[in-house]
Parts: structure tokens; sequence; C-alpha cells
């Protein structure tokens, strides 16, 4: 036999190990069984003998069932596992008891407090477009601005979208509702709405949508109303520096910090190293009186049941479900099945089920209490956990999330990805190897865990690393100037 490779047995009523590096045959496993053949890191290892149509758990719930009898030692992936999710499900409310949280900190972080009452992490001028038409033009005023008024304030970044006209109804609704929460942002010290006057998402009904703002700090206009929109758009982004560079950070408790929570190329690490670590960080903030937001509703079927047991009334269970067998639906009217997932990323990653990925992906929600449920568009407003529709994609759920209040995302990679969003987003490798491989893209490798780290100090190093960058330290997405929005379009284009 030889040495052991290390593996991982989530919950003692699994069915399956996760190997931290890869198996060859002979490798011990756990439970004194012994690979069979060769299984990559990340991927899982049958720790008895299962039958064909069994089902197969990890993190002690099931993932599905075994789709060919699979021996001890075996490779279980997707050759010999499916899902087992199909359509929309019935749920009774059956309330779990409230976990003990950990003690409040008592940290703080150096924000911005807004007259609304809530703090920004970042002190930048944002410049919002009603339609794609005037995207570039958003893009060139934005950079003329930077060149002319560096150093006055974080930043001005233009944020644009292709949507805004040919829309209708409810879908044109959500395009409104989404500029109009971001242009509330706390991280947004002045914000410029870019029109250009023919488009179905119009300025007035925009503007009647934004709520709490400061009229210094919010300039709109639209473009075919000026005979040179640059030299307008900059005019406006000037009086909004000129207001905003007279903020100053202050000391504020971690209760004013909203956090959002988001995995994206997850891999078989994301549930074992970096999504538990966030759930830390969730429940030290909810702990301090802050707030988490978990989304991307259709990465939590299969676990959904796991936070209804946490719903803190029987409103808040009610809504739970309400969202999820939306999300369903949504799916299914349009011929999907509602496990159309994971990606081929995930797969090569060790992710087989969409089960087995929502299992892991529910980690980064810690064990705090669900305390409301917003829809898309929708701002967050109590502390606490919360949990936003939204879909999976990464940029539609990030926007998702700086809209509803979060002023850091921490965001759970294990395939990595550049890309950046509206509030600061710190990006968390769940294996060593892409930390190591893409430092310009990583702040913090959570793949550390896997190789002994204790947890409880990680989490620490990381809460470290989110007052850190809260008080106004730069992301690696910031450092590289990634910096996007995606809207969610949902409805038929005229």
């Amino acid at each position: 036999m030889r040495e052991p490779s290390g593996v991982l047995k989530i919950d003692p009523r699994d069915d399956v190990a996760v190997a931290l590096q890869g198996l060859q045959p002979g490798d011990a496993a756990a439970d004194g069984v012994t690979a069979a053949e060769a299984i990559p890191a990340g991927h899982k290892v049958a720790l008895r003998a299962i039958a064909a149509g069994e089902e197969i758990r990890k993190y002690g719930w099931p993932i599905g069932q075994a789709t060919a009898a699979i021996a001890a030692g075996g490779h279980v992936h997707s050759h010999n596992l499916a899902t087992g999710l199909s359509g929309l499900e019935a749920y009774a409310y059956a309330p779990a008891p409230a976990e003990v949280l950990p003690p409040a900190s008592g940290r703080t972080f150096e924000g911005y407090r807004r007259v609304d009452g809530r703090v920004g992490t970042r002190n930048e001028i944002w410049i919002l477009c009603t339609v794609g038409c005037v995207a570039r033009t958003a893009q060139k005023i934005a950079a003329a601005a930077n060149r002319k008024f560096a150093g006055r304030v974080d930043g001005v970044h233009a944020l644009t979208h292709p949507f805004g006209c040919s829309q209708l109804g409810d879908d044109l609704s959500a395009t409104r509702e989404m500029i109009a929460a971001l242009a509330a942002h706390p991280n947004a010290g002045g914000v410029l709405i870019l029109g250009l006057g023919c488009e179905s998402n119009q300025l007035a009904p925009l503007l009647a949508c934004v709520p709490d703002h400061d009229p210094r700090r919010l300039k709109a206009f639209a473009a075919q109303a000026f005979e040179d929109e640059l030299e307008e758009g900059l005019a406006a982004v000037e009086a909004l520096v000129t207001v905003a560079e007279e903020d100053r950070r202050e000391t504020c408790p971690l209760s004013d910090l909203v956090v959002g929570l988001k995995c994206g190329g997850s891999d078989g690490f994301s549930g074992l190293t970096a999504n538990p670590l966030v759930g830390r960080i969730a429940d030290a903030v909810c702990a301090d009186g802050g707030t988490a937001i978990l989304t991307e509703i259709p990465e939590i079927f299969g676990a959904e049941r796991l936070l209804m047991a946490r719903a803190s009334d029987e409103g808040v269970f009610d809504d739970i479900a309400a969202v999820v067998n939306g999300f369903k639906s949504y799916f299914l009217d349009h011929g999907e099945p509602v496990s159309e997932n994971p990606s081929p990323g995930n797969i090569e990653g060790g992710i087989t089920t969409l089960e087995e990925k929502s299992l892991g992906a529910v980690q980064k929600a810690g064990r705090s209490q669900v305390a409301e449920v917003l829809r898309y568009a929708e701002r967050t407003s109590r502390p606490g956990l919360a949990l936003l529709e939204a879909p999976g994609n990464d940029a539609v759920s990030s926007t998702a999330l700086t809209a509803a209040g979060a002023t850091v995302i921490l965001f759970t990679t294990g395939r990595g990805t550049p890309l950046g969003f509206p509030a600061p987003t710190l990006k968390l490798a769940t294996n060593s190897s892409l930390a190591q491989r893409k430092p310009h893209w990583i702040d913090f490798d959570a793949g550390r865990v896997a190789a002994g780290e204790d947890p409880e100090a990680a989490a620490e190093r990381l809460l470290d690393l989110v007052v850190a960058t809260a008080s106004g330290r730069p992301t690696r997405a910031e450092t590289n100037d990634e910096r996007e929005i995606a809207l969610w379009k949902r409805g038929v284009t005229l």
C-alpha cells in the first residue's frame, strides 16, 4: 500500500471522500478504503460499495443517485453519478434551533458615512447610462474625468450595459430599478446618469426610482439635448467631484458593513476551503450586527432546505420557498431542466451534480439565520443574512449584490477569473495552485486550509483583509481596472 496522498471525508454520514491530492491505485483513502483507480485532485472516491440507483451522500446530504454499481475505492463522477433534481417541490416549515454565532468582535473599519446612514467603502464617481446607445459616451466622459480630476476622489467609473431600449413591462422595469439602486449605492460619492433621449428607459421615471438621493450628488442629462455631450458630461462630473472630494473616512463599526457572497468557476475544493471560510466571515459580520447577502438561486437547488430551516420566521421561509420554486419555474417555462448545471469547468474540477455544487455553495452563508429575502433589484433593509434573487452568472449576480447594498464582495473561485465589479471584489482561490499561477487575479489563498492551516486562523487572516479592503486597500481587480456590470434580461426584445 502506498502512503496516503490526503483525502477528506466531510461528514460522518458521507459515502465519498474528496481527494485533496491526486490518488493512484493503492493509495489510502478513508474508512480503511484504498483507491481502486486513479482519482484526480478535487474528485470523489467511494468509501463503500454502492449499488446502481442508491443515493450518494456528501456534506451529509444526497448529491444524486449512482447510475452504475461503484466499487469501494472507485472514482465517483459524471460517468456513474446523476442528479436527482427534477421540477418544483413542496416544502414544509420545519425550523432548526438557531445556532450560536461567534461573539461580536468589536472590529471597525474606515468608511464613508452617507446622508442616508449607509456606509461606503469607496468614494467614487459612477457614470450610469439609461441605454446602451450612450455606453461609449459614458466611457469617454469617465476617461477624460480621470485624467482631469486624478487624485481628488477614488476614481471615476463608467458602469455600462447594452439594454434600456426595445424592452417591455417587467423587463424594462427591472433595468430601471437596477440603475436606480446602483445610483443610491454608498460607494458612489456622486453619480451621473447619462441618457440618450428617445430610449424606453426614460430619465424622469428612472430618477423618480432613485431612493434617498442627495441632489448635490446626482446629476442627469440626455445626450440628444446638448450640442457637446462630452463637454456637458465633464462639467457634471466636475460638480460631483467638488462635493465628493470633501468626504472623509471615519471609524465605523462592523455593523455598517454589507458583504456580498459569491462563487464562480467552482471546483472540488470550493466547498472545503474558500466557501466555509467565507461562511465564517458572514457569521462574524452578522454577529456584529452587519449584513451578508447570498445569491445565485439556481446554485442552491438541492441545498435549499438547509437555508429554509434557518429562516428567522415562517414568513421568511415562505419567501425562500417562493423564490426557489419561482426560479425553477423560470427554467421549466423555457423548456430547460432545473439541473442544467454544473458548468464544464466545474465538472473538470470535480463537481458532478447540481446538488453537490449547491451544498458546497451554501457554505458561504455560514450558520446565521436568514433574516430577509430580496427580489432582484431590491436593497437590503435589515441586518443579518439575506437571500437575493439573481441567477448564477458571475457578472449578473455580482451586479445584483452591489445594487442590493454590498460594499465588499467575497468571490471564491477554483478556476480563476479576471472580472471585477462595482463594489471592491476580493478573489479567494480555493486551491493554492490557482493562487500561485494567478497572483495578479487572486487576493487570498484559501487552499492553505487543505494543506493543514487551521480554519480559524485562516478566517482571522481573511477578516483582516476584508477590514483593510473596506478601509481602502485596493483589490487585485481594482488594481487591474476590472470593473463591469451586467443586467438580467428576462423579457422579449422589440
